[in-house]
């Protein structure tokens, strides 16, 4: 409790200075925080994916659609466990900063390959009787107010026309790792509608497959089952895990990645700079002081501790206000960003990240003036004044 006190006068003996210390501890923490969540929402699809699960879409890209004759012949493959399917719909709701995914699905099917999403009983039959129904996540239901029984509007762009939709169920997710900001409508629905604008020929066909297998172990196996049966055909398919599958568009944009996560390190070195350049002044300034100290036969591992246990007290307290703060700055962040992140949460993994740059940003700050204060010698110490 002594030396407590004791480290705890000593970094506050010049308080603007460690103020101000402490103030950019708790920005640079704060921006280390947030942006390892930000490359942490960037991976939540692929972290949130299933390993029973494959996608199967077009082998030239995923803007070419595949037969809806696939499904069946898929099922058949040794492996498969069952089938749905899903097209992108690309509506906007009133403003094109509004964005969140929308997907045409067949209800039945995709739900129960997705168990995360969790809807009530009525809320599942409701929508699997009304193929003008909808179910939302209820974080993209909370941002706009839409509750069960609503009515939304949304533009098409892919397909034209003004699309209205009631709401009939607002899922839930399993973990905070699932997506709440989907939409989720009828396959069957968006088919009949192109068949009578009389584009016939893009009536039956879907976007991806989704397959579930009986066993994540054979999922390399299942796949090249898939893709042979369907090789030399006039629409080839693709088969992969689905984490595979987010993996492909997370590296479109692993360049950028790279460069937040650079960041975020160079912001700790910068203020790993600062404050052992608070330490090394301190230290000179009491060089008297830790003669003084040694003189009374104080030995050198008691100067060490005090400038190590003053450097750790200055960068846990100024990195704890620092942890505390990016909680709401995230939600503040995610507020202003839209519905670009589906999942935005500070992890436990950041937390540890930020305690632990707190600790290493005190240790190496103080090593040098520490090292130099246990070798320093009593009467040229004595001599020096401050």
């Amino acid at each position: 409790m002594f030396l407590f006190k004791l480290l705890l006068r000593n970094a506050f003996r010049h308080r603007l200075r460690t103020l101000l210390t402490m103030v950019g501890l708790v920005v640079a923490i704060c921006a280390f925080g947030l942006l390892r969540t930000v490359v942490d929402a960037w991976y939540a699809g692929v972290d949130a994916s299933s390993s029973a699960r494959l996608v199967t879409r077009s082998a030239i890209s995923l803007t070419f659609p595949l037969p809806l004759n696939y499904a069946e012949r898929i099922r058949a493959v040794e492996g498969v466990k069952s089938i749905s399917w899903a097209n992108w719909f690309g509506g906007i709701y009133i403003t094109e900063r509004n964005f969140f995914a929308q997907f045409a699905v067949d209800p039945e099917s995709y739900l129960k390959l997705y168990p995360e999403f969790q809807l009530t009983d009525k809320e599942k039959a409701d929508f699997l009787r009304d193929r003008q129904g909808c179910v939302v996540g209820r974080k993209l239901a909370g941002k706009f107010g839409w509750k069960v029984g609503d009515t939304v509007a949304l533009r098409g762009t892919i397909y034209p026309g003004t699309w209205s939709f009631t709401i009939r169920g607002i899922y839930e997710g399993k973990d905070v790792k699932t997506d709440e900001q989907q939409m989720f409508i009828h396959w069957k629905r968006l088919s009949e509608a192109v068949r009578v604008t009389g584009a016939k020929s893009s009536a039956d066909y879907v976007g991806v497959y989704v397959v579930g297998i009986h066993n994540p172990d054979d999922a390399p196996q299942v796949s090249r089952r898939i893709d042979t049966l369907f090789h030399n055909s006039l629409a080839e398919t693709l088969t992969e895990t689905e984490k595979a599958f987010q993996l492909s568009f997370v590296s479109m944009s692993e360049a950028i990645l790279l460069a937040v996560q650079a960041v975020s390190f160079i912001i700790i070195l910068i203020i790993m700079a600062v404050m052992a350049n608070t330490m090394t002044m301190t230290a000179r300034e009491r060089l008297a002081e830790y003669a003084t100290l040694k003189a009374l036969g104080f030995s050198p591992g008691f100067v060490v501790r005090l400038l190590f246990g003053e450097s750790l007290l200055i960068a846990l307290i100024g990195g704890g206000l620092g942890v505390a703060a990016t909680f709401p700055v995230a939600k503040a962040f995610v507020g202003a960003v839209g519905t670009l992140f589906p999942v935005f949460n500070v992890s436990g993994t950041t937390l540890m990240l930020q305690v632990l740059a707190c600790v290493i940003v005190g240790v190496v700050a103080a090593a040098w003036p520490a090292w130099k204060m246990s070798r320093i010698d009593i009467v040229q110490g004595l001599r020096h004044v401050a």
